[in-house]
């Protein structure tokens, strides 16, 4: 009887416990929610909203109409697409060569894929790289520099490794190239592996910040988390706004806008989600387990 209480009470805590921690992690995504759409008149108001007296897309409307948060979007939608996919194709196929024992080299490429994970450059010799490149002020500059890392080759290697020989040999022996293989065969069969180091890569490149601080000038070319910088600072004049919206500005809260663009900046990557949570779990697993 004491194991049994104490076993209810034990459990009991924990659920209290993690009600507790649920509700300090959810409450600030839902305050930043319902801040967005409410009315501007309930906002200045004061006080702890905790529900919209009236659901409003004024805050949205605004910045659907602003060129600069339509073309940071877009930047974003372009790094996340076109980066994730250069990157999936590089390091997948980077990894299927190291998995390759027959490969000339293959062990000093390990090695020096393993010095990546540890040692670092830094800023100035990475800027100094990407201006000798003529890449600065060019979006490709917040593209190459990320295209691969050690810790996803590693990552994809060990799925690699578990692939049995045998069907790369019944490949060649049907005149199947190097290429051939990893396209037709390898990568059909690391669908958990692509799911989830493209999962990493998509959030990396939706969230790019610091390179585009440091590689990029023109502000037409700014990503979202740039703009959501710089719209912490001053949100009037990082917007800006057609002429015809400049009276909703002026009674717009700035703090308003800034939820709605946070939303608008989240939504995307939490819709993505879903759709590889199945290959997720599997593909977080890579290497860890042999048979």
């Amino acid at each position: 009887m004491r194991e049994l209480w104490g076993s209810r009470a034990f459990n009991a805590g924990n659920l209290i416990v993690l009600a507790v921690l649920a509700v300090v992690t959810i409450f600030p995504i839902y305050y930043v929610f319902v801040i967005s759409f409410v009315t501007p008149e309930q906002y200045y108001r004061g006080g702890l909203i905790l529900f919209p007296e009236r659901w409003t897309l004024d805050s949205y409307r605004y910045l659907l109409s602003t060129g600069a948060f339509v073309r940071a979007a877009g930047v974003s939608a372009f790094l996340m697409a076109a980066g994730t996919a250069c990157s999936l194709v590089v390091t997948s196929s980077f990894a299927y060569a190291l998995s390759r024992k027959r490969m000339p080299g293959r062990k000093a490429l390990l090695l020096l894929v393993l010095l990546t994970t540890l040692l670092n450059p830094g800023i100035i010799p990475q800027y100094l790289l990407v201006r000798d490149l003529g890449l600065v002020n060019s979006l490709w500059s917040l593209i190459i520099p990320s295209l691969t890392s050690g810790w996803y080759i590693f990552l994809m290697k060990g799925f690699f490794d578990s692939v049995p020989a045998s069907l790369e040999e019944a490949a060649k022996i049907d005149g199947s190239s190097d290429i051939g293989v990893w396209a037709k065969i390898i990568l059909p069969l690391s669908l958990p592996s692509i799911a989830a180091v493209g999962l990493f890569y998509a959030v990396g490149y939706w969230n790019t910040f610091f390179n585009a601080v440091l590689y990029i000038n023109d502000a037409g070319k700014y990503p979202l988390q740039v703009l959501l910088q710089n719209m912490l600072i001053d949100s009037s004049t990082a917007m800006g706004g057609d002429a015809s919206e400049l009276s909703l500005q002026k009674r717009m809260p700035p703090e308003m806008l800034k939820m709605a663009a946070v939303i608008v900046a989240t939504v995307p990557i939490l819709f993505v989600y879903p759709f590889l949570q199945k290959h997720f779990t599997k593909g977080v697993m890579l290497g860890s387990v042999k048979e």
